[in-house]
């Protein structure tokens, strides 16, 4: 999954996309550097953010979408919390939902995934964009995610989602620490459990900047080359742990590496 944020304050790429031509050509790419799916999102959910009224993030993917729809073959998921924003999206041509509250934010999305018949992606955060990195504490980490991923499946399947269309996320770096990521790599099993499609997000993200930057620095740019080593060992980590689909900035060097993890389980013992 190859992401395109149209947002001025992502974390990852900081505006680049926010043009509507220059989030085109971007998708383009993708899908010519092997994407299988296509993520569009017009609302940061990096941490400490604000959210984006309905009027301003539709007036940000549509467009986008609209023209993308044209030019690729492969599938575009709109990245929403927000029935009103998918819809618009679904009817410009996205073809999956992708909701980082899990329909806790707005139950309508699970109405919007039967009606169009579209995969909807279910995420676990804790809290909200705005709070979920001050402190977060888990009784049990990979019991308490996975009990809220299995709660929100069944509150789909209440709504009428039919389980076959649900892909869960364990939400990496929503509301977790740097040791909680990486355990949630390590323990993907818990999540393919479930039966599941598990979509795993690492990219570029907090704690793999953390991890690599030196101890006098506050932070590091998330588009420097050592992140995309980084991310890519975070890739291999949730392939090899089971993950099904990977969320990614850079599909060309994750191609690369799946392709060698691929051959490596092909091979036998």
């Amino acid at each position: 999954m190859g992401v395109v944020n149209v947002t001025p304050d992502s974390f990852s790429d900081g505006g680049k996309f926010y043009n509507t031509d220059a989030a085109v050509a971007r998708g383009e790419k993708l899908a010519a550097d092997g994407a299988d799916i296509i993520d569009i999102g017009g609302e940061s959910t990096r941490p400490f953010s604000d959210p984006v009224p309905v009027e301003e993030e539709i007036r940000r993917v549509v467009p986008v979408i609209e023209k993308l729809a044209q030019r690729v073959s492969i599938p575009i998921s709109i990245d929403t919390t927000k029935a009103d924003v998918a819809r618009r999206a679904l009817d410009a041509g996205a073809a999956i939902i992708n909701d980082v509250a899990a329909l806790r934010s707005d139950p309508g999305l699970a109405a919007l995934a039967v009606e169009f018949d579209t995969p909807l992606i279910l995420m676990h955060m804790l809290g909200e964009p705005k709070s979920m990195q001050v402190a977060p504490r888990y009784d049990n980490l990979i019991e308490d995610i996975r009990s809220f991923l299995e709660d929100a499946v069944a509150r789909a399947g209440k709504l009428g989602v039919p389980r076959s269309k649900i892909i869960v996320d364990p939400g990496i770096g929503f509301g977790k620490t740097v040791t909680h990521n990486l355990l949630l790599l390590k323990h993907i099993h818990a999540f393919t459990a479930l039966d599941l499609p598990v979509l795993i997000g690492a990219s570029r993200k907090a704690f793999i900047r953390k991890i690599l930057k030196q101890a006098h620095e506050e932070d590091i740019r998330p588009d420097l080359p050592i992140v995309e080593t980084g991310t890519q060992a975070a890739v291999a980590a949730a392939v090899l742990n089971g993950a099904h689909i990977v969320r990614v900035h850079d599909v060309a060097n994750t191609i690369a590496t799946v392709k060698v993890l691929d051959a490596l389980r092909d091979a036998g013992d």
